[in-house]
């Protein structure tokens, strides 16, 4: 089995009690921790009008952790939702970007608003379709950074010419399409989509075009992950986890809670059912627990790279969890012998 990089998914989720700038703080310090541990690269998610989300700005938040991160982790959005940004708007954000930190920003990007319809309309009032345009979107944003637009009457600066790599989010097949057409990477939200992931990752596969960016197929799934010294203490950790997606399927959201007995509801068959629809992968467990369940999922699923999200409440217990994985991945667990 190849060896398997593992990157990192952040939301800079606020736990209860805290408030937005102390999500950003710990999310800058979960950055330089896995930073620390030879993780490969972080990602921040655009999300709007969620209270308890801190990371709508995303190319400001992502400007602000690679400054303040030594260099050698990859920063970017996990993704950019372009129905919400026009692509001269994007190419010049992330060429900023690039430009100052050259070689360390990737440019993931999604095809959904991210939020409510009402809330998309007022982040792009005229245009509340962009979304069936993504394609399009897509190849001006690349026109935009290519040399090739130095004759055109809009051009971006920054980015004209900057190295911005793509990616394709996905939660569905048609991102996989797309994705292959293009030649582009492709990154999935199994942490929340896990339904269409194996059937979307065969599509990709299949039907994969080399690019100039690309020359073969290049999956990373994002998964959730919560490790600790016991699997009986994961699980309590895991606890937050559960909490937070009660929420999205009750419409009862709150801040990420500490861990805690679980409501009577969570034993509902039908919530179950939409639990498990939802978070059917989530690795929880000690390292050897991890080894065996994270190495099962790369050998099935043949990934190129492992994405992990870790929602957990109490910020040492999270930077633990991280610090476990770095032992799992230092032991070869992704690669073994």
């Amino acid at each position: 089995m190849k060896y398997v990089p593992v990157s990192v998914l952040e939301l800079a989720v606020v736990s209860e009690g805290d408030n937005a700038a102390t999500a950003i703080r710990n999310t800058v310090e979960v950055a330089r921790h896995t930073e620390s541990l030879g993780y490969k690269r972080i990602w921040l998610a655009e999300h709007h009008n969620m209270e308890h989300i801190a990371s709508s700005a995303t190319a400001v938040l992502i400007g602000h952790i690679a400054g303040a991160t030594a260099g050698k982790i990859r920063v970017g959005s996990g993704g950019i939702m372009l129905p919400n940004h026009s692509p001269l708007a994007v190419a010049e954000q992330f060429g900023t970007l690039a430009s100052i930190y050259p070689g360390k920003i990737d440019l993931g990007l999604g095809r959904a608003p991210g939020t409510d319809q009402q809330t998309a309309l007022a982040l792009r009032r005229n245009n509340g379709y962009v979304e069936y345009d993504f394609q399009a979107e897509i190849l001006q944003l690349q026109k935009y950074f290519s040399t090739n637009n130095k004759f055109s009457k809009v051009r971006a600066f920054p980015g004209e010419g900057v190295e911005v790599p793509l990616w394709i989010l996905g939660s569905s097949t048609d991102s996989a399409y797309l994705a292959a057409a293009l030649g582009l990477p492709y990154a999935f939200a199994a942490h929340f989509a896990p339904k269409m992931f194996k059937t979307a990752i065969e599509i990709y596969r299949k039907n994969f075009r080399p690019s100039a960016q690309l020359d073969m197929p290049y999956v990373m799934a994002c998964v959730n992950v919560l490790a600790a010294d016991t699997d009986e203490e994961a699980e309590f950790l895991s606890t937050s986890l559960y909490r937070m997606f009660l929420g999205i399927i009750t419409n009862e959201r709150k801040p990420l809670q500490a861990p805690a007995p679980l409501p009577t509801i969570f034993h509902n068959p039908e919530v179950q059912q939409a639990l498990q629809s939802m978070m059917y992968y989530t690795f929880t467990g000690s390292g050897q627990a991890l080894q065996r369940k994270l190495s099962a999922f790369v050998a099935e699923t043949g990934i190129d790279e492992l994405m992990m999200t870790s929602h957990i409440y109490d910020k040492a217990a999270k930077l633990k969890s991280f610090f476990i994985v770095s032992e799992v991945m230092n032991n070869q667990i992704f690669n073994p012998i």
